[in-house]
């Protein structure tokens, strides 16, 4: 089952799993470097991670448009269902809990790191996301810290399988910079991995291919830097 995985930029991502379409984090029509509006976008599913403007972005335009469903936290769930999403088609979660869809399975994990709503309603803990499709194995840490149970995600003989990709933030200021997402790296032992959350806005301006020479010098994993709007099949 072919899969493949498309930057909007930031933490915007698009998974095309054999057909159904999984957004993760859609900040959009507001980002300075989506190749992409909110308008023009297809979906079945969005994953999003916590509840900051620039990742729950155009989720409830998107949402009600393509009646998709959303995967979030719990806080967040119920805080959609007031801006119009139907109830059902919100799913609150906590880090930890899995929940099995059409595409796959999709695991919430920790993320160290702040959640408040646009509007500043409390938006709960923020987390990261994991996903299983088909033989495929990907795993978002979304806005984080590095952490030492990111060795526990990483490890196949904990989770079941290797992690075909790792999607891991290098921006400092508000997440992990680069030394940090390379030892990140060393610790999820991805085959493959992918740096987000830099370059949208000055203050989180990083230099993507000196963090690839240091993820091919330090790490086994094979380091990929996307322009907004490019894609990796798996």
């Amino acid at each position: 089952m072919p899969t493949t995985l498309t930057w909007y930029g930031h933490n915007a991502w698009l998974l095309d799993c054999d057909g159904t379409k999984v957004l993760v984090d859609p900040f959009l029509n507001d980002s300075p470097t989506s190749p992409v509006k909110a308008e023009d976008v297809a979906c079945d599913y969005i994953l999003l991670s916590h509840g900051h403007f620039d990742h729950v972005g155009d989720t409830v335009a998107i949402a009600k448009r393509t009646g998709a469903t959303v995967v979030t936290g719990f806080e967040i769930s119920q805080w959609l269902a007031k801006q119009g999403v139907e109830e059902s088609k919100a799913i609150g979660m906590n880090p930890g809990g899995t929940v099995t869809l059409p595409f796959g399975r999709v695991r919430m994990t920790i993320a160290h790191h702040s959640s408040s709503l646009p509007d500043g309603t409390y938006g709960g803990v923020a987390m990261g996301v994991e996903v299983t499709t088909g033989d495929k194995r990907i795993y978002f840490a979304c806005d984080t810290a590095m952490f030492f149970d990111m060795k526990m995600i990483g490890d196949p003989s904990l989770a079941g399988s290797p992690l075909d990709v790792a999607v891991v933030p290098i921006g400092d200021l508000f997440t992990m910079g680069p030394a940090e997402s390379v030892q990140a790296t060393k610790l999820l032992m991805p085959a493959k991995v992918l740096p987000c959350h830099y370059n949208t806005f000055p203050p989180i301006q990083q230099d993507a291919e000196e963090w690839a020479k240091d993820i091919r010098n330090h790490t086994v994993s094979e380091p990929i830097v996307l322009e907004p709007g490019g894609s990796i099949t798996l």
